[in-house]
């Protein structure tokens, strides 16, 4: 079974040669490619946060498999769903699905489900895709799509996936899907994602989560990127960088109401 797309033509276009066409505006083609463990890229429609997402993307070498962690924005399926398909569809083709690294994910955390509803309607993965196929045309892919909200679930998951991706014993990329704070003003999101974007720099996945919530800020994927972060420090990563800060405001005009965009890379 495939995986449809579900914001193809709005999100991004929908059709081969006009996505083709977008991919080589929002990708800079660099010559020096960085070997990662994770990056935290963000998931809106492309004319908003597809540059920052481009920048991040075409500077690291993207292995043939990732894992996309994702929040689930409509609450509906499995608290911690695996898409069950054999491949997802996008204007550029179909990307397969890596079914052991997802066999391993499930045996290392067994409430771990497959449930394609919460992959139905849900973009904060699918927009990834198209970058990761442009980039790595022989790309496979794990779909994870979070909807608990607990740190304890962040550590249970993202310890799961670091000894998931030692047993698959191929190179992985952890892909966390997140916007940032959403609807306030530029100003009040620049200074409240750069508490949330302090600790995601100093590898510090529970105090991530708790200046989000302490702070009422709105980054949509937290959960994602504290589990990307828990797996990343368990698989050795000691240091992160901030590619691109962002927000709708550069693109609107309207700098009272924006959503901001960041992109991290974790070594």
């Amino acid at each position: 079974m495939i995986r449809q797309p579900a914001v193809a033509g709005q999100f991004y276009p929908g059709t081969e040669q006009a996505l083709r066409r977008e991919l080589q505006q929002l990708v800079p083609e660099s010559s020096i490619k960085q070997h990662v463990i994770g990056v935290i890229s963000p998931h809106a429609g492309y004319i908003y946060s597809g540059s920052t997402a481009g920048k991040l993307l075409d500077g690291i070498a993207i292995p043939r498999t990732i894992i996309i962690l994702g929040p689930n924005h409509h609450g509906v399926g499995s608290l911690t769903a695996l898409s069950p398909e054999d491949g997802w569809q996008t204007p550029l083709g179909i990307v397969p699905i890596e079914k052991r690294l997802a066999g391993l994910i499930q045996q290392q955390v067994p409430a771990i489900q497959e449930d394609a509803a919460a992959h139905l309607r849900e973009h904060s993965l699918e927009v990834q895709v198209p970058f990761l196929q442009y980039l790595r045309p022989d790309v496979t892919i794990v779909p994870l799509c979070l909807a608990f909200g607990d740190y304890a679930g962040c550590e249970l998951v993202g310890s799961g996936i670091a000894a998931a991706i030692r047993e698959f014993g191929e190179p992985v990329l952890i892909l966390a899907s997140s916007d940032m704070t959403h609807y306030e003003s530029a100003e009040s999101a620049k200074q409240k994602d750069g508490l949330a974007l302090e600790r995601a720099l100093a590898l510090d996945p529970q105090g991530l989560v708790q200046v989000c919530r302490n702070n009422r800020i709105t980054m949509c994927g937290v959960v994602p990127a504290a589990v990307l972060l828990v797996a990343a420090k368990a698989l050795g990563a000691t240091s992160a960088e901030l590619v691109d800060y962002t927000t709708s405001g550069e693109v609107s005009g309207d700098y009272n109401q924006v959503v901001a965009y960041a992109a991290v890379t974790v070594f």
